[in-house]
This record gives structure tokens, sequence and C-alpha cells, in this order.
């Protein structure tokens, strides 16, 4: 039936299509996006073959982990573009925003009893696998979920995988299989489908859509939410516009200027982080766009697949830097996500990074700071602060010194669990990516994960890989980053 390759299809229940449904349900939870989208493409396939309408359900909780302004203003002004892109296509779009806890509940149970088909997005992170497993327990109609997580389908591997290395000569040998299954650029375009005109009306009366006024985000509407108000929203826009203005300033603007990524006061990252945490574009289309730009053909695949970071793509140097952070260290923390128990758990870490750090633990701490200090950037390291404040400021943090970020709170914390439980509510609460799988592996990478023992072995970190800010500014340029992040 389906072009979509079954490694990303996913069977959630045992429940029957149901002919006599009145529309496909797609539930739209990871992949917020109308453009290469699998899940999108799957439902508008089973709506085709059922000729019904496709109702695109998207919700926003007010209880999800962290919740705040920061977080709900990014996710509703996707929400905002969705609303407008899908008005001009044949699906009926619901936006449904919870404006008081617990007001969402049971709204998927209802639209799934009149439903023929579910159709939702399989993400591996956070908290979405149990919340994918909750409903379908509770729906009789056939629900399935769709990977549009990476290039390589989750299920391309059958194990995780211990290092960087090893995973790159895993993608190496797997993908050039799966680089032509693309989704579609635009699911919908030209598709003709029966009309939903309009949902139940004791639905709309009990779970009644997001009207424009909400979906603005404006800080007075914001207010007005049960979430956390203490975490501020930045200048970040959400939503796919904002994601497709950021990717085509870093292809004409940027590229050329990755390798220098690592210089605090060079901007040349792609900051596309948060719009890929939340699904408002895809790695198929920022890849996509970037072969157009490279001129590159399927040809131009090495035949090595040794795990060299770089050469095998047949691209730029800069490209292939940038691809090796977006496919291979990305896809790892799915990889991780999807395959390895408690990948978020301090027992996940390697054997030979617990035995040391619990070697160290009773080393002595030249300084321990308590989470407030750590939040409110009070340490006596000036570089340390600029970086707490550009996350507490932006949602973000350059991507060098978020290593160093990590690395030091480690030093100055009485034990390495409480370490990483400092980094993980401080860039949970703060970073617009927070909670993504590649943000977990970031923090773990920081206490062994993918790493290597490195010599010689030191007070606190043992065997862990170790960072100083001294280092950090003799080895970079710093002097623009303190003075833009420097408390005043």
């Amino acid at each position: 039936m389906s072009e979509i390759p079954t490694l990303r299809l996913r069977k959630l229940n045992h429940g029957s299509i149901v002919d006599q449904g009145q529309f496909v349900l797609y539930w739209m939870t990871a992949f917020r996006r109308p453009f290469y989208n699998f899940a999108l493409q799957r439902a508008v396939e089973w709506a085709e073959k059922l000729q019904k309408p496709l109702l695109i359900l998207e919700a926003l909780r007010s209880d999800y982990p962290h919740a705040s302004d920061r977080m709900h203003s990014f996710i509703l002004q996707g929400m905002a573009d969705n609303t407008e892109h899908f008005a001009t296509t044949a699906a009926c779009y619901y936006p449904f925003v919870e404006t008081e806890k617990g007001a969402g509940k049971g709204l998927l149970q209802k639209l799934a009893e009149t439903a023929s088909v579910i159709i939702t997005d399989d993400y591996p992170g956070c908290f979405y696998p149990h919340m994918l497993q909750a409903a379908a327990a509770k729906i009789s109609v056939y629900m399935e979920a769709v990977d549009s997580n990476g290039l390589l389908p989750l299920r391309a591997a059958d194990h995780d995988f211990p290092t960087a290395y090893a995973f790159r000569r895993f993608l190496q040998k797997e993908l050039p299989g799966h680089l032509f299954d693309l989704p579609l650029a635009d699911p919908l375009r030209a598709v003709q489908l029966p009309r939903l005109e309009m949902v139940a009306a004791e639905v709309l009366d009990f779970w009644p859509p997001a009207t424009g006024q909400l979906l603005r985000a404006d800080r007075q509407t914001l207010a007005r939410l049960p979430i956390n108000h203490c975490v501020e929203a930045t200048a970040e826009q959400g939503g796919f516009k904002a994601a497709e203005r950021y990717l085509q300033r870093f292809l004409a603007e940027r590229l050329p200027l990755y390798l220098q990524r690592s210089e605090p006061d060079q901007q040349v990252s792609s900051e596309l982080s948060p719009y890929l945490h939340y699904g408002h574009i895809s790695t198929h289309q920022i890849v996509q766009q970037l072969f157009v730009q490279e001129g590159w053909t399927i040809g131009q695949l090495s035949p090595e697949t040794r795990g060299k970071r770089s050469g095998w793509w047949g691209l730029s140097e800069a490209a292939e830097s940038f691809l090796d952070e977006l496919v291979t260290w990305r896809e790892l923390g799915f990889n991780a996500a999807s395959l390895r128990a408690g990948y978020d758990q301090y027992y996940s870490l390697p054997e030979w990074a617990q035995a040391s750090l619990a070697k160290h633990r009773d080393d002595p701490r030249i300084y321990l700071y308590s989470m407030k200090q750590f939040e409110q950037a009070q340490t006596h390291d000036p570089l340390w602060n600029a970086a707490q404040n550009q996350l507490r400021q932006e949602g973000r943090m350059q991507n060098y010194l978020r290593m160093l970020w990590g690395k030091k709170i480690l030093e100055w914390s009485p034990d390495a669990e409480t370490a990483m439980q400092v980094m993980f509510t401080l860039n949970d609460k703060y970073a617009l990516d927070g909670r993504d799988p590649n943000s977990v592996n970031g923090i773990l990478w920081c206490l062994g994960r993918y790493d290597r023992a490195w010599g010689p072995e030191r007070p606190i970190f043992g065997k862990i890989r170790y960072m100083t800010s001294e280092n950090t500014a003799r080895k970079f340029s710093v002097k623009q980053y303190l003075q833009r992040y420097t408390n005043s």
C-alpha cells in the first residue's frame, strides 16, 4: 500500500480498521510540521485508501516536564504556522491547547470513537513512548506509529552502540540503502479528499480548538495558562517558517565557516536544534537542500566504511562536518533512546566511567555550588557564568561551551550523580532543545558516554575527559562572548 519503508511503521495495538468511521485521525505529537513528514504522509495514504477525510489533531498539554512560557510560546508559534498552512489543504486541522491542567483528558479517546484509523508519531525520547503505550491501551481502533526522526530508520539497528565511531561505521554500511527512501516534501499537495467540515459539536464544546489569539502566544495570553512563568519566552520564533529561514541562512552564510563553530566569538552554527527537537523541520529536508547546494550525487559516496568522520559523503569539508553532527551524533542519540534501557539514567554510563567516578567520589572539591548558585550563574568562573547566562536568556548555548559547562558542573558538585541532575535540570528547564535524545547524549558525554578513558588520571574526574576555562580561553577568542553574556 505504501512506499514508506516498513521499518518506519509500528503497530501499537490490536485494534481494527473501522470502515464506517468518519475520518482518519493523525495525532501529531512530535513531528509538528506539514513537510517531509512520514507520519503525515502515512495518514494521507490511509485517508486516500479509505476515501475518508483527514483530521489532524495537534494538542499541547500544560503538564509536560518543564512546561513554561519559553517552551509553550515556541510550540504555539509552530501551531500558528500549521493552522495557516493546513487551511489551504484538504485536511482538517484541530489545534487544542489546555487552558487548565488536565483539560485535554479524554479528547483523543473521544475522537477515536468515530475514527477509522489513527496514525501518530514514533518518537523514542522523553515521555512519548509511555504516552503512546497508555493511549493505545485505551483505544480499540487500529493505531499505528510512524518513525520520521532521521535518515536512518530507528529499527534499522538491532542494538545500541558504545561509541560514535562504531555507529558511524554502521551508518556508512547501512545508510546508502535508505538515502532515497524519502518522505514527500508536501504530502498534502494536490491531494483530493472528502472534506470534514466540522468536528462534532459535542467535541468542540468540551474541547474548544485554540484560537488565533491563543496561538499568538503573547505575554498576556501565556500568563493565563497553568505553566511556569518564571522561564520567560525568548526572542526565538518557533514553527516551520522560522526553521526554514534558519536553514536558508545557514546554507547561504554560515556553512562555509562551519569549521570555526567551536569559536565562542563566531556565530556560525545552524541553530536548528530547537526546530529539530520540536519537529518543526526534518533532517531529510535539511540534507536534501544541502545536497542540492553542493551538487551532490550518490556516486560521490566513498566505498570505504571505516568510520572516518570526513570524506565519506564526498562533500566539502564543512558540509561533511555538519552532517557528522546532524546525522551521526544526532541519530546516535535516537539509537540510544530507542534501544538502551534507561538511556537517560546514570547507570547507563560505561562501566569504566562509573568505576572511575566512584573511585574519586570523595576527592576534595575546591569549589562546591548549590543548584541556585549554578542556576543564577554565581560561580567564580566568568566564562562558565557567561555560558549559563546565555542558556537562561536565549534558551541555547554555544556548542563548545556547552561541553565545558557540563565538565565544570561535575568538578563543582559533591558527586557525579548530583552533577548529572544539575545538568539535566538546568538544560531541560532553559534549553529549547532540552529533553531531546541528542541533548541527553550531550550531557552524559560530559560523564564519559561515547568517550574513552583519558590519562593522566585526575582528582574528581578520574579518567573522564578534562576541560578547563583557562585552556578554552587560550585556545579560542572569548572576549566578545564574555562582553555579551557577563552580568552587568
